[in-house]
């Protein structure tokens, strides 16, 4: 695989469904298929969707060249081969755009095309929107719970290499203000943060040598890291250094909300009353809601959140919902397996809102559009259609700035009702009104 293919980032039988199917005669029938969750992590009360943008890349190097061809000689066979070699995706692509919140048989993505054009994405598209999301709906909880406290991703140390770039982009999406992965700074401009670490503590005589040399090089106005040995001693040590503009001092251990406490009291007490204070140390959404009441002006979290703060994966799924017959018409089609049920038909769906503006229930209907009586429950406009165009006859039409999907979370998100702040276990903060039927 050349160094820009995806295509290889996929499943065996991905490409031997496609051979079968040739032989049969049925891989040209119009397909749909649909990316949706069943149900929403257990105990969470809504998802974010993340990675959408990495899929429309993905999407446009996913061919298979001759590198690629010659990896698959005992794959699939020529008569497949050939068909790979000039395959290009000639359907459209709907689904939710990046930031927007998602909820159970939300249908984040709905493929239209031939069976084997849609088939062989399916991995890809799975791969990257179960990992994003998963962070950026973890990034959702932090940011909310740190309030106006801006949040730093930090993890890049603790997940594969290209996962922390992604890592780093879904948090930002979320509301993460910044970064310490610069490759994710290349790539989408995200902002970078970071001074030191305690290895540069040690590798000098004494922590004043240290302090005095990172304050040469970068300034008044940086962080300190405080806690290598007496954090008091440190604090007096960066402030007598820096002087009262010291920018930052952070905490890495010890039991953070009354260290806080003593560190805002002790800088205040020097004069420093702009120092502000950083915590990092294994920090989740629940340490980071305890420390509301704490003086600290911002969290550095890491291993928690490229984890998906313990749900690693959305447990999204790609079903085939219709598909063409003998009589070339469109019929839906569904899988009934016990506990893994899809269902078919090709979907619409809306966010539902009350009065005020505030979501009341996932709407999710059968069609491309919904009825036009939607006096049902709610006026139309108070209906908040959720997919937009992506791919039209192949080719890429949703691209946006990240800033975009920035802002589109934080409005979703405001719309919840105020039950989805709490970070106790829960069910969908919203119901699913499936074909008209709430779940």
């Amino acid at each position: 695989m050349t160094a820009d293919s995806t295509a290889l980032l996929t499943d065996h039988y991905e490409l031997t469904m496609v051979q079968a199917a040739l032989a049969a005669g049925t891989a040209h029938r119009r397909s749909v298929f649909e990316l949706f969750p069943r149900r929403l992590p257990e105990g969470r009360r809504y998802g974010v969707v993340g990675g959408v943008g990495r899929v429309l890349d993905a999407f446009e190097r996913f061919v298979f060249d001759d590198d690629v061809l010659s990896s698959l000689t005992d794959v699939v066979d020529e008569t497949t081969r050939d068909w790979l070699r000039d395959y290009r995706f000639r359907g459209s692509i709907w689904g939710y755009p990046e930031g927007e919140l998602y909820f159970p048989y939300s249908p984040l993505l709905i493929v239209e095309s031939t069976f084997a054009e849609a088939v062989v994405l399916e991995t890809l598209l799975l791969s990257i929107l179960n990992h994003d999301s998963a962070i950026a709906s973890a990034a959702s909880r932090m940011t909310w719970a740190a309030g106006d406290r801006p949040c730093i991703e930090m993890g890049s140390r603790r997940t594969h290499e290209e996962a922390a770039v992604a890592c780093a982009r879904a948090a930002y999406v979320a509301g993460f203000a910044a970064t310490s992965n610069l490759a994710a700074r290349q790539r989408y401009g995200i902002p970078t943060a970071g001074t030191s670490a305690h290895s540069f503590t040690l590798l000098h005589d004494t922590e004043k040598d240290a302090f005095t040399a990172q304050i040469r090089s970068l300034g008044p106005g940086t962080t300190l890291l405080v806690d290598t040995f007496d954090v008091a001693e440190a604090v007096r040590t960066g402030v007598r250094i820096a002087g009262p503009d010291l920018g930052a001092v952070r905490l890495d251990s010890g039991d953070l909300a009354p260290l806080a406490h003593t560190v805002r009291r002790l800088l205040d007490d020097l004069g420093a009353h702009q120092t502000r204070i950083v915590v990092t140390s294994d920090l989740d959404e629940f340490a980071i809601a305890s420390l509301a009441a704490a003086p600290v002006d911002g969290y550095g979290v890491g291993t928690s959140l490229v984890t998906g703060s313990g749900r690693p994966t959305c447990g999204f799924v790609y079903k085939l919902v219709a598909r063409e017959d003998d009589a070339h018409d469109m019929v839906s089609v569904a899988k009934t397996s016990t506990g893994k049920v899809s269902l078919g038909g090709r979907k619409h769906a809306l966010r539902r809102r009350d009065h005020s503006g505030t979501a009341v229930a996932e709407v999710v209907g059968l069609g491309e559009e919904p009825p036009s009586d939607q006096s049902r429950s709610a006026a139309p406009e108070q209906d908040r259609p959720l997919l937009v165009p992506l791919v039209v006859d192949g080719q890429v039409v949703g691209r946006e700035e990240i800033a975009s999907m920035r802002e589109r979370h934080e409005a979703s998100r405001a719309e919840l009702p105020i039950t989805a702040r709490q970070l106790s276990r829960g069910e969908p903060v919203i119901p699913t009104d499936l074909f008209g039927e709430a779940t």
